[in-house]
């Protein structure tokens, strides 16, 4: 009897282990290295998506996150979003985004973040997206966003457990120019 439950606890732990959302890997390029790789599943019919990830630069010279490309996509940039007089704004950031020598910049939700426009089909949660990000040192490296569900906050395992948006907090997007 004791071998028998044994038993079911191993394929249980194994099958809990094997079923739980795996991290997006690290990816390390000369000084940089790219953590925390995600994005959102879309709806069918949305032709834009967003992509979300950690740059450390680990070295002793800036480099620069220029732009990026993704076979989804018609084209990928890198934007910032911000709140001027109750109005989200979006827009391209002019130049890339520098990251200073051991500093880390973070692109997540409501701030910097890769912008994945004219989506050739929709991200589906579970989805691996592969993108191509160009920078001015580094050159180009390529990444795997991990594809969450549509509301989420942060990839699998992040600091946020269930992973979904908390709607209290969420900016209105009635008033959202692009």
């Amino acid at each position: 009897m004791k071998h028998l439950i044994r038993a079911h606890l191993g394929v249980a732990f194994v099958a809990v282990f094997l079923s739980a959302p795996l991290r997006a890997e690290e990816v390390k390029a000369g000084d940089l290295v790219i953590t925390q790789a995600w994005s959102r599943a879309t709806p069918g019919g949305a032709k834009v998506g967003g992509g979300y990830l950690t740059i450390e630069n680990k070295g002793t010279a800036p480099d620069r996150l220029i732009s990026g490309s993704a076979d989804v996509a018609a084209k990928v940039q890198v934007h910032e979003m911000s709140m001027n007089n109750g109005v989200m704004t979006m827009r391209p950031v002019e130049g890339g985004v520098v990251i200073e020598p051991g500093k880390t910049v973070k692109l997540a939700p409501g701030g910097l973040h890769l912008m994945l426009l004219d989506l050739k089909s929709p991200l589906k949660q579970g989805e691996k997206l592969p993108v191509t990000l160009e920078f001015e040192k580094a050159g180009k490296i390529s990444v795997v966003l991990d594809v969450e569900s549509v509301g989420a906050t942060g990839p699998a395992g992040s600091d946020n457990p269930s992973g979904q948006m908390d709607m209290k907090r969420t900016p209105e997007h009635s008033g959202m120019k692009m």
